[in-house]
C-alpha cells in the first residue's frame, strides 16, 4: 500500500493485541498478536493501557471509648456516671450511644449496685390527654421524656401499665373513643429512652386486672365491646418468647378494680355482671383460680392502693396517705403500722393515687405530684420523708383551692405510677 493510500484509510488495530509492561523500566510496549506473544496472558485485550487497581484499604480499628484508656477501663468509668447524665452521654459519639443502648452496660450497673430507680408517673391532663413525667429521687428533680405515642396520648381510658425486666414500661389495652376496645401493646425502654411496639393482646379489653409474676405480664377480666360485656378470659405475655398465650379463665366474669401479688398468688377484687363485689385468686404454678383463697378479713379491709414489700402486704389507711397499715395473714386482719401524725386534707389534689416500692421503702404519690417515702421497718424522725412537693403553706393553699373548686373540679390526676431501673 502506497503512502497516499495510508493517508486516506484509518489504521487497523489488531483486536488480539495488548499493551504489556515487558521492559524493566515498567514502560508500556506494544505487542502485536501472533508475532510477539503477550507476556501477560491474563490481561484482557484492549487498545488502552490497563491501570493497576489500588491496593485495598486496611480496616481501621474502632476508636477508643476514652482516649488513652483500654475499653474495659473506659466502661468502668462510664458506668459510674449518674443516670441523670446518660441522656447527654448518648450524644457524644456513636460508640457511646451504642454502649448505653445495650444490655451489657446496664447489667454491669445492676451487678455493681449502681443502677438507679426513677419514678414514672402517667397522668390525665386538663384536655383529656395523657402525659407522663420521670422523677429522679437521687437529685430530686423531674426529667423530660419522649412523648407517649398517639395510641395512648389521646383520650384513652381503662388501659394498663406494668414493668417487665425492671427497665421496660408497658402500656396495653384500653378503650379509644373512636376505635373502641384495643389489643394494642407498646413499651418504653429506660435504657434506650425510646418507645417500641410489642405483640398485641389476644383479646380486646379495657378496665381489666393485671399483674407481673416471674417477669411475665398477666391480664384477666375487664370489659370488651358490647353492652357491658364482662370477660372471664385471661392471658399472659412472656417477654422471653415475645408472645401472648391464654391461661385458665377466671371463676366468674368481673371488672377488677384492685389487685396485688401476695405470697406468689394474684389476688383480685372487682364487680361482677350484676354489679356484685367478687374476689378471686390465681395460682400460677397450677394455672387455676380459687375464689376461696381470698379470705374474708383480707378482702374486707383491702383498699386501693396497696403493694407488697418484703413479703408483707401494705395499704393506706386514709385518703391522703398519711397512715399505713399492714395485713396479718395469721390473724386475717389489718393493723396500723405507721402514722405521720399530720393529716394533709381531704381534697382530691392531695389524694394518694399510688403506693409503690422505691429503694426498699414505701413511696406514696399524690395527685399534686408530691412524693413521700415511708420507712415501715425503721423509725426515728426520718421515717416519713417528703422528696417532691411538700411545704405546709403550699399544702394549705392547694387544699383550700381544691375545696373551693369542689372535688369534681380537679381535672389533672394520676392514672398510673411505676418504678423503672437503669
Amino acid at each position: 500500500m502506497d503512502s497516499e493510500s495510508r493517508r486516506n484509510h484509518p489504521l487497523l488495530v489488531d483486536s488480539s493485541a495488548c499493551l504489556c509492561r515487558v521492559d524493566a523500566g515498567g514502560t508500556s510496549k506494544y505487542v502485536p498478536g501472533g508475532r510477539n506473544p503477550c507476556t501477560q496472558p491474563h490481561v484482557k485485550p484492549s487498545v488502552h493501557p490497563v491501570r493497576p487497581k489500588p491496593a485495598p484499604e486496611r480496616t481501621r480499628s474502632p476508636s477508643p471509648l476514652l482516649p488513652g484508656l483500654p475499653d474495659d477501663l473506659a466502661i468502668a468509668c462510664l458506668i459510674r456516671v449518674p443516670r441523670a447524665g446518660h441522656r447527654k452521654l448518648r450524644l457524644v459519639c456513636k460508640r457511646w450511644q451504642q454502649l448505653l443502648s445495650g444490655n451489657y452496660f446496664y447489667s454491669l450497673r445492676c451487678n455493681l449496685g449502681l443502677a438507679e430507680e426513677w419514678i414514672y408517673i402517667v397522668r390525665r391532663d386538663r384536655d383529656g390527654g395523657v402525659s407522663w413525667h420521670a422523677f429522679d429521687p437521687r437529685f430530686q428533680i423531674w426529667h423530660p421524656l419522649p412523648p407517649i405515642p398517639k395510641d395512648y396520648s389521646e383520650a384513652v381510658i381503662g388501659f394498663g401499665a406494668a414493668v417487665l425486666s425492671g427497665c421496660r414500661l408497658y402500656l396495653f389495652g384500653g378503650r379509644d373513643p373512636r376505635k373502641g376496645s384495643m389489643r394494642r401493646v407498646i413499651f418504653y425502654s429506660a435504657r434506650t429512652n425510646k418507645w417500641h411496639r410489642a405483640p398485641d393482646m389476644l383479646r380486646r379489653r379495657h378496665f381489666f386486672g393485671y399483674c407481673v409474676m416471674n417477669n411475665c405480664l398477666f391480664v384477666a377480666g375487664g370489659e370488651s365491646e358490647g353492652a357491658g360485656r364482662c370477660l372471664r378470659s385471661a392471658e399472659v405475655y412472656d417477654p422471653n418468647r415475645n408472645r401472648w398465650s391464654f391461661v385458665s379463665e377466671m371463676s366468674a366474669a368481673m371488672v377488677p378494680f384492685i389487685g396485688v401479688v401476695y405470697g406468689n398468688r394474684w389476688f383480685v377484687k372487682g364487680l361482677g355482671v350484676q354489679q356484685q363485689v367478687l374476689g378471686d385468686a390465681y395460682f400460677p404454678e397450677t394455672d387455676t383460680w380459687h375464689p376461696a383463697a381470698l379470705r374474708r378479713g383480707m378482702a374486707s379491709g383491702w383498699r386501693n392502693p396497696s403493694v407488697c414489700l418484703n413479703g408483707q402486704l401494705y395499704g393506706l389507711d386514709c385518703g391522703d396517705g398519711c397512715r399505713v397499715r399492714v395485713y396479718n395473714a395469721a390473724m386475717d386482719s389489718w393493723s396500723r403500722c405507721a402514722d405521720s401524725g399530720m393529716h394533709l386534707g381531704s381534697s382530691r389534689a392531695l389524694e394518694a393515687a399510688a403506693l409503690v416500692v422505691l429503694g426498699g421503702k414505701l413511696c406514696v404519690v399524690r395527685n399534686n405530684m408530691s412524693i413521700t417515702l415511708v420507712d415501715v421497718e425503721g423509725g426515728g424522725e426520718r421515717r416519713w420523708e417528703t422528696i417532691a412537693g411538700g411545704g405546709q403553706i403550699k399544702t394549705f393553699v392547694t387544699n383550700l383551692l381544691s375545696n373551693i373548686a369542689g372535688r369534681s373540679g380537679l381535672r389533672n390526676y394520676i392514672v398510673h405510677c411505676q418504678v423503672l431501673q437503669a
